[in-house]
Parts: structure tokens; sequence; C-alpha cells
């Protein structure tokens, strides 16, 4: 089996925070309503077992605060099909889906908030696709040397 690959995954906490992850059945909930084609493609990476930074945007202090995992690979986002849903996309059809998600399980949080200031000033970060200029993407790969570093500053 291949090892897990990493990943760091953006989410407004006043939309859905990690708390509401673990808050989750199960500590599990799926990831909808991606609506970026390069981040669509990386959730199509995904397997079961890759983990996952879960990371606070649009908020104060912008901070990577928890771990969780893939526990189911993607599948088409429901909320592309209904009408009543912000993320609903007039150009897809059951069967022809443009949009997908992942389940995610919480793992656990971390014991420290590692914020944005930190990434940027830490070596070794520098070239993580979050400490771009005009990045956007909401999900993102992580190396593996990446990874280390921030789970030792998370504690």
């Amino acid at each position: 089996m291949p090892s897990p690959r990493y990943w760091l995954m953006k989410s407004e906490p006043t939309t859905f925070s990690f708390d509401d992850l673990v808050q989750s059945k199960n500590s599990t909930n799926h990831w909808d309503g991606v609506r970026n084609y390069q981040a669509r493609n990386f959730m199509r990476e995904m397997r079961v077992g890759d983990q996952v930074l879960f990371y606070h945007s649009n908020c104060d202090p912008l901070a990577a605060v928890g771990l969780a995992e893939v526990v189911r690979e993607a599948y088409p986002d429901h909320t592309q099909f209904d009408r009543k849903n912000i993320h609903y996309d007039a150009k897809a059809t059951r069967g022809k889906p443009i949009w997908d998600m992942v389940d995610l399980r919480a793992i656990k949080p971390l014991r420290k908030s590692v914020t944005l200031d930190t990434l940027r000033k830490t070596k070794g970060l520098e070239k993580m696709p979050l400490l771009r200029r005009a990045n956007r993407l909401s999900v993102m790969p992580v190396t593996p040397k990446e990874w280390d570093i921030i789970l030792k500053l998370g504690g």
C-alpha cells in the first residue's frame, strides 16, 4: 500500500470549523462546495488514509488548527444539484457531475495552532503553495517535509 499523501484544506470557521468536524457523527463529514477546478482535481487525487491539515481561513488568526484523514475518496458533490444551495451549478447534471467532494474524519486538534505568520517565518516552508502570493485554493498538497515541520510547530 502506498504511503499516505499530505494535504491542506481551508475552511472558514464560521462556515465549517475543525470543531464542527469533531462534533460530526463519528467525527466524520463530507467536504463539499469546492468550486475551483484545480482544488477539485487535488481532491480527486486523494486516497483513503491521506492526512489533512485543517486550516481556518478568513478569520483572525489564519491558522492550521487540526489533523484529519481522508476516509472516502472523491464522489459527486450533491450541492451542485440543489437549486437552493449556494453551491448550485446549473451546468452540472446527475449524469455528468462537475464537482466532487471527499469525506474527512477528524484525528485531533493541534496542541498549538500554527498561524500563517508562523508558517511564513519558518525555514523549510518557503515553497508551500499556501504561502504563494494570491493563492486562493481551498485544497492543496503538502510535502512530507512541510508536514513534519508543521506538526512540530503544532506540538
